[in-house]
């Protein structure tokens, strides 16, 4: 049994509208992750502003930028210097008028390993998406790293099943999350953390695979209101198991050690990949509601 080892890092955080300060922060605490014993560190969703789709505001698409662009220019160096696989992500212009919630993978040397674009786009108060982002048109990438394959999917992806299944058909070893989930405009007083625990482990579980959700935290205030968005960033094994999780609603780095045994483990237990029937699933294709 091969014993291989991947240390990784979440980085939840608050955000401005300052995108140089975002990213100044973000810099330090990849650095300080990475002198921790970091090999792969994952930025939350859109972590260069504040969660701007609570209002529909045209002036926001200025946000946008190439990918590769800016941002990664810098990612990329910083991969490069410290040894790391970054993941970053980013508000994506594409060309005019069409823009997309993307995230690019950095590979350890810097490389520029390709990118995956938010396939389901929500719409709801304060989460307001559609205006800002058309559909991920790329598939569901597998990326090959220094340490291991991963995938990627954002945010309301993480509450679908089938995008983490494909992934793990295909060979991700782990599944990142980055998100941006709080509070519910419509339902003040609902907490949804711990269903969004839930889901996202789920799927841990039934593909027997690693998963990392990162979120922000804190109060945004928008012309709507505000939203808090309250963290509970986490690390989950094969088998559902808690391996680690934020211990606040603050700035924090969350760090585990993923002994890639645990997978073979969980699969020899749980034949889920075995067992499972595409060809009595066709019928999914044709239904609507």
């Amino acid at each position: 049994m091969t014993n291989k080892q991947v240390t990784i890092a979440l980085l939840q955080h608050s955000c401005t509208s300052n995108k140089e300060e975002n990213i100044q922060k973000v810099t330090g605490m990849i650095r300080e992750a990475a002198q921790k014993g970091a090999q792969m560190i994952c930025l939350q969703e859109l972590f260069t502003n504040v969660y701007f789709p609570q209002t529909i505001n045209s002036d926001y698409y200025h946000l946008a930028e190439p990918v590769p662009g800016p941002t990664t220019d810098v990612m990329q160096e910083l991969a490069k210097e410290l040894g790391v696989v970054i993941i970053v992500s980013l508000y994506e212009k594409a060309m005019r008028g069409l823009y997309f919630n993307t995230v690019a993978v950095l590979d350890a040397d810097g490389a520029y390993l390709g990118k995956y674009r938010k396939h389901h786009i929500p719409e709801g108060p304060q989460y307001i998406e559609k205006y800002y982002f058309a559909q991920g048109d790329g598939g569901y990438p597998v990326f090959d790293t220094t340490f291991g394959k991963i995938g990627v999917l954002i945010c309301w992806d993480e509450w679908f099943p089938e995008p983490s299944r494909i992934l793990s058909l295909k060979g991700a070893e782990i599944i990142f999350y980055p998100s941006a989930i709080g509070s519910e405009p419509d339902y003040p007083e609902l907490d949804t953390s711990s269903a969004w625990v839930d889901a996202i482990k789920a799927h841990g579980i039934h593909n027997g695979i690693f998963i990392a959700a990162v979120n922000r935290v804190g109060k945004e205030v928008s012309s709507e209101g505000d939203m808090t968005f309250y963290g509970h960033s986490f690390i989950s094994g094969p088998l559902g198991k808690m391996i680690s999780q934020a211990e606040s609603e603050n700035d924090e780095i969350i760090m585990a050690t993923l002994d890639m045994n645990e997978i073979n483990q969980a699969r020899h237990l749980l034949q889920f990949h075995r067992d499972r029937r595409p060809d009595s699933y066709k019928e999914i294709l044709n239904m609507s509601l």
